[in-house]
């Protein structure tokens, strides 16, 4: 079914990026003696503005709410101030300007026109931006209502001890039960598993609730954190980085001269084996950032052929709109499914890991093995 849902989300991506190659280009030679007074609509600028970072939460035409601003240089020292002071990119402030979503620094402490200031390689080298951008807000929002949600939860449990899950309880008890019985049981083995639901279950939620924030259009939503592939590439240091602590004597052995194995052999298995350690939390990284900045880019490239259309006809423009909101609808939808599937997945790999690392040599039907053959003979 996964597999199935991934074909689907590549042909419409191909369709999307097909479609809009031929209406530009069609738009082009239609428009071959227009003037350039009027700025054509850039599908590929836009879709990259709203899928990067960025150091103000845009809402709808040019409004947008901003966010503190938080830059120390070696020489100016530290400074605070709110990214409205830049007006979108248009003036410098403090000696710093925006460009393309980058604070650089300039010769010039006053405040003036960004197209005039002069950029200061020497000075931005020695910059460091430590703004709340969108995406540290957005991780912010995100762990405070994760710590809400379960603080609410266990405090629940207390009041209402050996009674049945009620409000908030009877949601996310569910999905506890589904990670330990479907998850964690399965790859690590009843009798380790417990040590790695902690973490298990915050990267389970943390992914799915900022994929679903992901979906949201207005603000705290909109947010491409999981589609960041610094955030991705966190979690899977962090899944690299446990399983690496946790690998017993067996499962090093395993990687470094496998038991049974000639020598000559070894020689050409154990780098393979090196890589693969290497490469699974590099999947991992891959994988979840791949999957929700692909979302993200079928729904924004939907949204582009209006545009694309309206610049040719406006009557062309309204009707495509039909037929663009109704894939993005669709896609929507689709998002929904593939926002659990992708926290189900990660976290599953990564117990899948914690199975292989933890696994001993004498229990081949426990943990991961186990979850292995089953899944062959299913």
């Amino acid at each position: 079914m996964l597999q199935s849902i991934q074909n689907m989300r590549l042909l419409s991506i191909k369709w999307a990026l097909t479609a809009c190659f031929l209406f530009l280009s069609a738009s082009l030679f239609a428009n071959e003696e227009a003037t350039s007074a009027v700025e054509k609509f850039d599908p590929g600028k836009m879709i990259t503005e709203h899928i990067s970072d960025s150091h103000g939460w845009h809402l709808w035409g040019h409004t947008t709410v901003p966010l503190p601003i938080i830059v120390y240089n070696s020489q100016r020292g530290l400074s605070c101030f709110s990214s409205s002071r830049f007006e979108h990119g248009h003036k410098t402030y403090g000696g710093y300007k925006l460009e393309e979503n980058t604070i650089v620094a300039v010769d010039q402490m006053e405040e003036m026109d960004a197209s005039l200031a002069t950029v200061s390689e020497e000075l931005t080298d020695s910059t460091f931006d430590i703004s709340i951008t969108k995406n540290v807000f957005s991780l912010l929002f995100s762990i405070t209502l994760m710590i809400w949600m379960f603080m609410s939860v266990a405090n629940s449990y207390k009041r209402r001890a050996g009674e049945a899950p009620k409000g908030m309880q009877s949601f996310v008890e569910p999905l506890i039960v589904f990670v330990r019985d479907e998850i964690a049981k399965p790859s690590i083995g009843h009798k380790k598993y417990e040590r790695y639901m902690p973490y298990l279950l915050t990267v389970f939620f943390f992914i799915w609730i900022n994929n679903l924030l992901g979906l949201i259009p207005i603000m705290p939503g909109g947010a491409n954190l999981t589609g960041n592939i610094a955030v991705t590439m966190t979690l899977a240091v962090i899944t690299f980085v446990i399983t690496t602590i946790s690998g017993n004597k067996h499962y090093w052995r395993h990687i470094f001269a496998m038991p049974g194995v000639p020598i000559g052999v070894l020689i050409l298995l154990t780098p393979i084996e090196i890589l693969g350690v290497i490469l699974r939390p590099f999947v991992l990284m891959i994988r979840l950032f791949a999957n929700m900045a692909a979302g993200h880019i079928i729904a924004l490239s939907f949204f582009s052929l209006i545009f694309i259309f309206g610049e040719m006809n406006t009557g062309l423009g309204l009707g495509v709109s039909v037929l663009s909101v109704g894939f993005v609808i669709f896609m929507t939808f689709l998002e929904l499914l593939v926002a659990f599937l992708q926290a189900y997945v990660f976290a599953l790999l990564s117990a899948i890991y914690f199975g292989a690392a933890t696994e001993e040599h004498d229990h081949h039907h426990d943990g991961v093995d186990a979850h292995v053959e089953e899944s062959l003979l299913v």
